[in-house]
C-alpha cells in the first residue's frame, strides 16, 4: 500500500514565527510535533522541504547543499513576504547546520540546534545513509522487497557528487561560527550514534552569543524531535523562545 509522503507546513497561529529545518534526507514529518507544539503555544511555524527531501531518492542524488540552502532562504523569505517580522529558527542535523548559517546571514531572534554536526563521516559513509532512505521510501511507495533490493542496488552503483559539497558546507559553518550573535540553545542527544556528539561542545564554545545555553538529552537518538525525550524537548524550545526579546 502506498503512503502518503510528508508535505511542507505552515502553521499560522501568532505573530512570533518560527522557521523549522529538517536533516539530510528526512521531512518535515521530522519537525511536525514540535510545529503542532509551538502553535498550540501561540507560535507561527513554518517548514519547508529541500529540493530532493520527499521524493524518490534518485531525484536526491541530483541535487546539493546549494539548492537546499537557497529553500532555506526561500522559507525565511515566506516568513517575511507573510508579515512576519520577528523570526526564529530551530534545525535539526543539518537544519542546525543551516540555523547557524542564517544566523550569520539574516536577522534572526534566536537559534535553536539540535544534533548539528560540526564534522562529518567519509563521503562512502554519507552515501550509505542515502541508501537507508532509499529503502526506506520504497517501502512508503508500497514497493515489494525483490523491487526495493533491484533498485537501491541500481543506485549503489551510482554516486551523489555533492557530497563533497556537505562536507565543505559544515567546514564552511564550523569555521563562520564565531559570527553567529543571536540567542542560542544548543541540543543535543547523548546516544546520537549518526554524528560526533561532540559537535556541540563546538557550536556552543564558538558562537559569540551573549546569551546562550546548551543541554544533553540523556536517553534520545540523533533525531531527536521523535525521541523517547521529545515532550521534554518541546518545552524546552518553547522556554528558550519565550527568554527572547520579542517586540510582538
Amino acid at each position: 500500500m502506498r503512503i502518503a509522503q510528508p508535505k511542507p507546513f505552515f502553521f499560522e497561529k501568532g505573530k512570533r514565527a518560527v522557521l523549522l529545518l529538517h536533516g539530510f534526507t528526512g521531512t518535515s514529518a521530522d519537525v511536525r510535533m514540535l510545529g503542532r507544539f509551538l502553535e498550540k503555544k501561540g507560535y507561527t511555524s513554518l517548514a519547508p522541504h529541500y529540493k530532493g527531501h520527499g521524493v524518490p531518492p534518485e531525484q536526491l542524488i541530483q541535487t546539493g547543499p546549494d539548492e537546499w540552502w537557497e529553500d532555506v532562504l526561500k522559507g525565511y523569505q515566506q516568513l517575511k513576504d507573510a508579515g512576519y517580522e520577528e523570526i526564529a529558527v530551530a534545525g535539526l542535523s543539518l537544519g542546525g547546520v543551516f540555523s547557524l548559517k542564517l544566523g550569520y546571514n539574516m536577522p534572526l531572534k534566536g537559534i535553536v540546534t539540535m544534533c548539528a554536526p560540526m564534522t562529518m563521516k567519509t563521503t562512502d559513509l554519507m552515501y550509505e545513509g542515502v541508501l537507508e532512505y532509499a529503502g526506506e521510501y520504497k517501502k512508503y511507495e508500497g514497493k515489494d522487497p525483490a523491487t526495493i533490493e533491484k533498485e537501491v542496488t541500481a543506485l549503489r552503483e551510482q554516486t551523489m557528487p555533492s557530497l563533497a559539497d556537505l562536507q565543505a558546507l559544515i567546514n564552511e559553518v564550523r569555521e563562520s561560527i564565531d559570527h553567529v550573535y543571536a540567542p542560542l540553545f544548543v541540543v543535543q542527544s547523548s546516544k546520537d550514534d549518526v554524528i560526533n556528539p561532540d559537535s556541540a561542545n563546538i557550536i556552543y564554545e564558538r558562537a559569540e552569543s551573549i546569551e546562550k545555553q546548551q543541554k544533553w538529552y540523556d536517553e534520545s537518538g540523533h533525531v531527536i524531535t521523535l525521541g523517547p525525550e521529545k515532550e521534554q524537548l518541546h518545552e524546552d524550545i518553547f522556554e528558550f523562545l519565550e527568554s527572547l526579546d520579542w517586540n510582538v
